[in-house]
């Protein structure tokens, strides 16, 4: 199977879950996913998949400086491996919110957003729902 079509593959499978988390949150199947991390794990063993490939391939890689990372980037598996980690971090984040809600309670409207903004742009959404558990857990 070609990186290309395993992209295509990983942001599949990941849709579904964000559309569950995003809009049906409180059904049973939702729940079942969440709780088991499901979708997650398929994406951790994608990404030991890829991220041995890069190893093996290319030896050690190096994080000291931006631009030995945007030279990682330019390694088709390595940016596969990348984005993979990115949906699967994303994903759990996502799980974690709709967890922290069972307590928290805010509404679903407040949530919807909180979780788009996570699948679309990770750290955005999560700022967003932290601001908002703050405001909830301590009123101005």
């Amino acid at each position: 199977m070609t990186a290309t079509i395993v992209f295509s593959l990983a942001n599949i499978l990941v849709l579904p879950m964000w559309v569950l988390m995003i809009f049906l949150p409180k059904w049973r199947p939702t729940g079942f996913l969440i709780d088991n991390k499901i979708i997650p794990i398929v994406l951790s063993g994608l990404y030991v998949f890829y991220i041995l490939q890069v190893l093996i391939s290319n030896g050690m890689m190096d994080f000291g400086s931006l631009k030995s990372v945007m030279e990682l980037f330019t390694i088709e598996n390595a940016a596969l491996a990348g984005w993979i980690h990115y949906l699967a971090f994303d994903l759990l984040i996502g799980m974690w919110m709709i967890d922290q809600n069972k307590d928290l309670n805010l509404h679903q409207v407040l949530m919807a957003p909180c979780l788009f903004l996570t699948f679309m742009f990770g750290p955005l959404g999560f700022l967003l729902f932290m601001v908002l558990k703050g405001l909830k857990s301590n009123p101005i």
